[in-house]
């Protein structure tokens, strides 16, 4: 009979199987990771290139034109990246695949030997005539016992051994069409590269053309950033206008109102009789609490430029302050209250088109840049709720707390 450890997986097929199902876990979820990385820069390039043949029809639009190159160049730059780094996991995992079936193969050459070296004892036995036979040749009843048990032990042995050659080959042919899909996938992830890095020269020519474009005509850059802070100023001035409208109000409706009943019960002393900040407004609208967790306030958007000063493009030691986040969509776009609240204010600005300001207790959050609006002011809005709609420029969206400007982006999640 078989040795008791026949009829099993090798012991180096198990050891690979084991590399192979637990250690690469984490290089399956680095490989979602990838490709979730790889699907969002292939989005926002989708989008500044709509920016770009928005920009390309205006040649006034040169600066704009190339910042939206410069950001191309760096997200396409990201992409050739990640889809490199997708091409190293995929050589990992047909390394693993090729491992597993040759440890797989050798395994059923095994198997087989041994099932046909079963058969062959079967067969010198007679055990393959008659099972009946073999057992009523038994010279006593403690014999034929015996030859009954062994007969049966022979019989689960030869299903099983079946079983696991038929396991093993089915585990082999799934594995050579795992190995297989991988290496199209593969193929399929060279041929971009090679078309994202070709794309890529091409960008990095044409933002080098608009570099040098802008930088023959830097008297009218400096004469568009002189234009651009006056627009930037009265927009800034409007803001905290209606802002500070607000408050004033808000104060006055809390020294008209009743006073509240005046509590019997004695409190604890205090060391502290200053009376609190006449600029403090409490807030009541769960705004502070969301921070980190606010939706986006157009849908499919991406950070253009940053909070803070920024750095001009082509203007040396020049820095163009901001005081919120741009965010680059597609025109059209459905712009939301990431909140809700009541507009306190609709202005048009020259340089920031239509203007919303919506205000949540204490916070105010504001939304410029929108070609049309859905709401006007004194409207109740709720969180999600469409405002307007967006122009070609970026959504330019501001956070602030009374008359403190915050940043944007530590809001939104």
């Amino acid at each position: 009979m078989c040795r008791a450890n026949k009829g099993l997986l090798s012991w180096g097929l198990w050891c690979v199987l084991c590399w192979f199902f637990l250690l690469p876990n984490a290089g399956a979820q680095s490989r979602k990771e990838l490709e979730d990385k790889r699907l969002k820069l292939v989005q926002e390039i989708n989008q500044t290139n709509q920016k770009l043949q928005e920009t390309q029809k205006n040649k006034a639009a040169t600066l704009d034109r190339y910042i939206a190159l410069r950001s191309q160049v760096k997200k396409r730059q990201q992409l050739v990246a990640t889809m490199q780094e997708e091409i190293t996991h995929a050589d990992s995992a047909i390394a693993r695949s090729e491992l597993v079936m040759g440890a797989l193969s050798e395994d059923i050459a095994r198997l087989r030997n041994e099932y046909a070296q079963m058969l062959r004892t079967a067969w010198r036995l007679r055990l393959q005539q008659s099972h009946l036979a073999f057992i009523l040749s038994s010279k006593s009843l403690n014999q034929a016992l015996k030859r009954r048990q062994y007969v049966r032990q022979y019989e689960r042995y030869r299903r099983r051994q079946a079983k696991l050659i038929e396991e093993t080959q089915e585990m082999l042919s799934n594995k050579i069409a795992q190995l297989e899909k991988r290496k199209q996938e593969q193929r399929n992830l060279i041929v971009s590269v090679e078309e994202q890095t070709e794309l890529l020269r091409g960008e990095m020519v044409n933002k080098d053309k608009a570099l040098q474009s802008l930088k023959a005509d830097e008297g009218r850059l400096v004469k568009d950033l002189e234009r651009r802070e006056k627009e930037r100023e009265r927009f800034s001035a409007a803001i905290e206008q209606i802002i500070r409208n607000e408050m004033a109000q808000k104060r006055k409706e809390a020294r008209t109102a009743p006073p509240p009943r005046k509590i019997t019960s004695p409190a604890p002393a205090s060391r502290d009789d200053s009376p609190e900040p006449a600029a403090a407004i409490a807030d009541n609208s769960g705004f502070g609490a969301r921070k980190g967790s606010l939706a986006w306030p157009v849908g499919g958007g991406r950070i253009s430029r940053t909070f803070g000063p920024q750095p001009h493009p082509t203007l040396k030691g020049v820095t163009v302050p901001n005081n919120g986040v741009d965010i680059s969509a597609s025109a059209g776009s459905a712009v939301s209250a990431v909140h809700a609240g009541k507009v306190v204010g609709v202005q048009f600005i020259p340089g920031y088109q239509n203007m919303v300001i919506v205000q949540h207790g204490a916070y105010y959050t504001v939304y410029s840049n929108l070609e049309s609006l859905s709401v006007g002011k004194g409207d109740e809005v709720g969180a999600g709720q469409a405002i307007g709609k967006l122009g070609n420029e970026d959504l330019h969206f501001e956070v602030w707390r009374e008359k403190q400007r915050l940043n944007p982006a530590g809001w939104l999640r």
